[in-house]
């Protein structure tokens, strides 16, 4: 995954206050700090960290440069959104360095057709795998194509790129092949009405 260059400026306002003046001036609060350095409190262009996120993922390394003449590789390691709004609110950067291997959750893609008559079950959405932190992959693959029911794919199943280790347990569960219900099991299962009990008549009444 290529770096994102993105401008940030410092940020002097703090607090709730602060943090609307900023989203309304069209940036995002933003925290950066790593390697036992001091945090540094900044905003970013919102637009710009959409976009960048949109196409590389929550794993997208961006190359900082900070209006006052410092610069810095980060990851996002927390964003935090507005569900209504579908705006981000802050983030906090974790500060990298070229050739540091880090650990990180990657997107896992399940390519193929399994057999027919078969269900997928997609257990894990994400691994854990130890990367370069300036060559995370974006996604990882696994095939099920033509998997049979009762197959279980795991981790160590899964293709990894060049440079990168599993950090997650080989045998964790990614998908399970399970049998389709077939016509027959489904109207079965909706004819198949709960059971519905009379309510015995309260005390001192009388049934008509």
């Amino acid at each position: 995954m290529s770096e994102v260059k993105i401008s940030a400026e410092p940020r002097t306002e703090f607090g709730k206050g602060g943090a609307r003046r900023t989203r309304r001036a069209g940036k995002v609060p933003a925290v950066l700090y790593g390697h036992g350095e001091k945090p540094r409190h900044i905003a970013l262009p919102a637009r710009e960290f959409a976009a960048a996120i949109r196409r590389g993922g929550a794993n997208q390394l961006f190359s900082i440069e900070i209006t006052d003449g410092d610069n810095a590789l980060a990851l996002p390691k927390a964003i935090q959104r507005d569900p209504i709004k579908d705006t981000y609110e802050h983030i906090d950067l974790l500060v990298v360095r070229r050739g540091e291997m880090i650990t990180i959750e990657v997107p896992v893609q399940l390519i193929g057709e399994a057999a027919r008559d078969t269900l997928i079950v997609h257990e894990h959405a994400t691994l854990s795998v130890l990367a370069d932190a300036t060559r995370l992959p974006d996604h990882l693959e696994v095939s099920i194509d033509g998997l049979e029911a009762g197959t279980r794919v795991t981790a160590a199943d899964v293709t990894l790129p060049t440079g990168v280790e599993l950090a997650a347990d080989p045998e964790l569960v990614v998908a399970i092949i399970t049998g389709a219900p077939t016509a027959e099991q489904l109207e079965a299962e909706a004819g198949e009405a709960p059971a519905v009990e009379a309510e015995a008549p309260a005390e001192g009444s009388v049934e008509a």
